[in-house]
């Protein structure tokens, strides 16, 4: 049995479990007036979470949660596409590990949906990686039943590359019969003034709306835009398409760091909901 510990409890979120559940706690009664809750009427296909630490992120990251804690549906497995800081490993990836661990407790891996995928199975890409990690405990506050957890490592981010995983997720999510949700964790533009921030988000949540992903990949290296996690983006919209003849798109809430500590560099974080419009 593979455990993989927590890679950044203590940096990105508190390392024991009373202040994680204090600190998640604090932030969802903050923001519960503003979480769109009608929206949990909606058929769920996923969303685009910002994986920052909580004390800048969680805000937005709350919404998206709490959105689907409201939905009362059950997922068999929740399908975490991050990117890669690091660099290292495969173009795509899967999680080799069969429990992944927070100060919250354990998770189980789907291993049998990651094999199903024909990616490389590999732990090198998680082993230090924040993105996908910090997604769990917000998982294991919110959701109060069994589920799995697939994490996969997109580090090669092309539309070419977001397509194919997108496909293999909804071909191997009907063979297994697996209720799945994606989470792509995706911070937005790094360091810049909020006002250059906020232009150069516009270029994408623009395409993002619209379902363009080969424009959100265009638009991307036109303009140096620094949304990180554009490939799970884009795994996500292909996705989408896949399972809906009419994918709905809301942005939940926008913000960024300077919002918690005032600076003229920001990171800028959106949670995204997608679902499927009847």
């Amino acid at each position: 049995m593979r455990i993989r510990k927590s890679a950044v409890a203590g940096r990105f979120y508190p390392a024991d479990k009373e202040s994680l559940v204090e600190q998640i706690e604090s932030i969802r009664e903050k923001e519960l007036p503003c979480i769109n809750l009608d929206l949990k009427n909606n058929q769920i296909i996923g969303g685009v979470v910002p994986h920052a630490g909580y004390m800048f992120s969680a805000y937005q990251a709350v919404h998206f949660f709490e959105i689907i804690k409201q939905t009362g549906r059950k997922f068999d497995t929740v399908v975490i596409v991050n990117p890669n800081h690091t660099g290292l490993g495969h173009e795509i990836s899967f999680d080799s590990n069969d429990i992944w661990e927070t100060p919250l407790g354990q998770v189980d891996i789907d291993v049998e949906f990651g094999q199903s995928l024909g990616i490389d199975i590999s732990d090198v890409e998680q082993k230090h990686e924040h993105s996908g990690e910090v997604m769990l405990p917000f998982l294991q506050y919110f959701l109060d039943y069994y589920y799995k957890i697939a994490p996969i490592t997109l580090s090669n981010q092309t539309y070419k590359n977001a397509k194919f995983l997108a496909e293999r997720l909804f071909e191997s999510s009907r063979l297994l019969n697996r209720k799945i949700l994606i989470i792509a964790s995706s911070d937005f533009s790094h360091f810049l003034s909020p006002e250059q921030g906020k232009e150069k988000d516009a270029f994408v949540l623009e395409n993002i709306i619209t379902l363009d992903s080969p424009a959100i990949e265009k638009v991307i290296h036109k303009k140096n835009i620094s949304v990180c996690g554009y490939g799970p983006i884009m795994t996500l919209i292909e996705y989408a398409k896949l399972v809906s003849s009419n994918p709905k798109v809301d942005v939940l809430k926008i913000g960024h760091s300077g919002e918690i500590i005032p600076s003229n560099e920001v990171v800028d974080y959106i949670s995204i909901l997608f679902s499927d419009f009847k």
